[in-house]
């Protein structure tokens, strides 16, 4: 009921009446220690006695309450590829495994949490800026060679942490100290090469050479990190001069070409005149045992008919004439047939000559073949003959 309604008596809600001055305040702190003392299971009562000890009652519940969720608050969880590093007052007291632990809560001691697996990457020379794209630094990029030409390099460096304590204290900010050191590193190393060997075959060896001497410099300085890979993104003269070194890369790639074609033109005429030659050899070869054979043949029949010629001269003699006659005669394209008792001549047409013509086998040149004049014939007779073959050959 509404303290000013008809029949409340007048009295507002603390007991009052409305004429009666303010309200006491020790009987508000005593009514809220009882409210508050049924709520925590203690019993109302009216003695102030009673009052102070449910009012101390509730204030130690509390303080246990209290105490209860602040060491609770010490629980953490150290995932698989985490670390935990627990701080005692500020000062690195232990490192912790992945799994569930437990620390004094704040302000006693603190957990930093760092992920040991994770592979991070700081860039020199350039900044990646999204999906292939970059952006140049060139106070970064631009680098002196030993030959004192300048080229402008890129390089990528991945690395992990290895342990957690020294990364966490023993190097302030060593992600930017590991930046510094990679870009000191690979200008020694650069600065010790010439430039066309860091243009052409050298890249994998700088990249090689920098990621060496970044590692010790950061196990110089223990700062608990340790290189995967270093990486030549690109590296080329600066922009100014570039049009001219690829004029030079070009040759250079054509007198590799023309070297190349040189080497397969030796490779394939080399092979070819050997074996030419070697069969050169084999016929000469051949052709010497052919005529050592064909001497030593004739050496043997000329011993044999001398031998003959010894025991029967005169059959000897008349067999050589007849086989070289046969030689003679059988290479000759003229044939004469003598007549006896006085006959007229006989012309004879070689058919196999006539044969082998290609252009008009049928004409026969009559001039061309001899007749052989018999005894007893006169020069009438030959004509006669003649003539009479002529008008048979324009038949």
């Amino acid at each position: 009921m509404a303290w000013n309604e008809p029949g409340n008596g007048g009295k507002d809600p603390w007991g009052n009446r409305g004429n009666d001055g303010p309200p006491d305040l020790d009987e508000v702190v005593r009514n809220m220690q009882q409210k508050l003392g049924g709520l925590f299971g203690g019993k109302g009562g009216t003695g102030g006695g009673n009052s102070s000890s449910q009012g101390s009652f509730g204030l130690g519940l509390i303080a246990l309450i209290a105490l209860i969720v602040w060491l609770l608050s010490g629980i953490y969880i150290v995932e698989a590829p985490e670390r935990g590093v627990v701080l005692r007052f500020g000062q690195f007291s232990t490192s912790t495994m992945p799994g569930p632990h437990w620390h004094w809560p704040y302000p006693i001691e603190k957990v930093e949490i760092v992920n040991v697996e994770e592979i991070r990457n700081v860039e020199v020379g350039y900044r990646s800026t999204g999906v292939a794209g970059t952006n140049s630094i060139p106070s970064e990029s631009l680098m002196l060679t030993k030959d004192e030409n300048i080229i402008d390099l890129k390089i990528a460096v991945q690395y992990r942490v290895q342990d957690a304590g020294k990364y966490l204290f023993n190097v302030r900010n060593p992600d930017v100290v590991l930046r510094q050191m990679m870009e000191s590193a690979v200008r020694e190393t650069v600065g010790r090469s010439k430039m066309d060997f860091v243009l052409t075959e050298g890249r994998s060896a700088i990249a090689n050479s920098t990621e060496e001497l970044l590692q010790s410099m950061l196990d110089a300085h223990d700062a608990g990190l340790v290189v995967t890979s270093v990486n030549m993104q690109d590296v080329q003269p600066p922009e100014q001069v570039q049009a001219a070194f690829a004029d030079v890369v070009k040759a250079r790639e054509d007198e590799v070409r023309q070297v190349n074609q040189a080497e397969a033109y030796s490779n394939d005429i080399l092979p070819r005149a050997r074996g030419q030659a070697f069969r050169i050899v084999q016929e000469a070869e051949a052709y010497k045992s052919q005529t050592v054979a064909k001497a030593e043949g004739d050496a043997s029949r000329f011993t044999q008919v001398v031998s003959e010629y010894n025991k029967a001269p005169a059959i000897t003699t008349e067999r050589l004439y007849l086989d070289a006659m046969e030689s003679v005669y059988s290479r000759s394209q003229k044939v004469m047939v003598d007549v006896e008792n006085g006959g007229s001549n006989v012309l004879y047409l070689p058919l196999d000559r006539l044969r082998s013509q290609s252009g008009n086998p049928a004409r026969v040149n009559i001039d061309d073949f001899s007749y052989p004049e018999s005894t007893g014939s006169s020069s009438s007779t030959n004509s006669t003959s003649r003539d009479d073959v002529r008008s048979r050959g324009g038949r």
